[in-house]
């Protein structure tokens, strides 16, 4: 379980692809303080650490992961949004996220309004997940707040200390970001599902 609240960035040192497998390797300043078997989330997506060296790190996605995700279009020097599972008892200053990507959206616009950012992404609404405006919304494993809701279609405010300190600062028209959607949500749309 995760919050949502990115922790630092990490930089993508080495990818290494091993059947279906990519082995991504990172350096982090959270290295020193990872251990083999520990789940750390990745821009949203929970992965095992499985070798550490130094002050890199490496985990490895499988094809479903890859296919799922925007994880399969990293490359060496990319940032990735990093948090490590919550400690229980600590506050949950974010939301409740599983680190289980959802599907994948596209940012349509990024437009600055006088020191803060509304970014606009879309999404393929025929997998039946759902925003709602003040509900929450996990960008990248960033906890955030939906501003604007469609069926296909929502934004985000951004503030600068988030602009500043995850990838947002990197998305333009087009990037491709992970979504993970409010577990309450998913569970109330998939009651109703099945209830028609």
């Amino acid at each position: 379980m995760f919050t949502g609240i990115i922790e630092t960035l990490g930089e993508v040192k080495h990818l290494k692809k091993e059947g279906e497998n990519l082995h991504i390797t990172i350096a982090s300043g959270l290295s020193p303080e990872l251990k083999i078997d520990q789940s750390v989330a990745h821009n949203g997506v929970c992965l095992t650490v499985v070798a550490l060296e130094n002050d890199e790190y490496t985990v490895t996605a499988i094809q479903e992961t890859l296919d799922k995700t925007s994880l399969g279009e990293l490359n060496v020097g990319d940032k990735v949004n990093l948090e490590r599972a919550m400690v229980l008892g600590a506050r949950l200053d974010g939301h409740i996220v599983q680190g289980h990507v959802d599907q994948t959206a596209t940012c349509q616009n990024v437009e600055e309004k006088d020191g803060s950012w509304i970014f606009t992404f879309t999404y393929d609404a025929s997998l039946n997940n759902v925003t709602i405006e003040k509900g929450s919304i996990t960008i990248d494993g960033t906890s955030l707040t939906v501003v604007d809701s469609k069926k296909d279609t929502f934004s985000v405010a951004i503030i600068p200390y988030t602009y500043e300190n995850t990838r947002f600062n990197t998305y333009k028209k087009g990037t491709t970001v992970n979504l993970e959607f409010d577990v309450i949500g998913k569970y109330v749309a998939k009651l109703m599902e099945l209830n028609t």
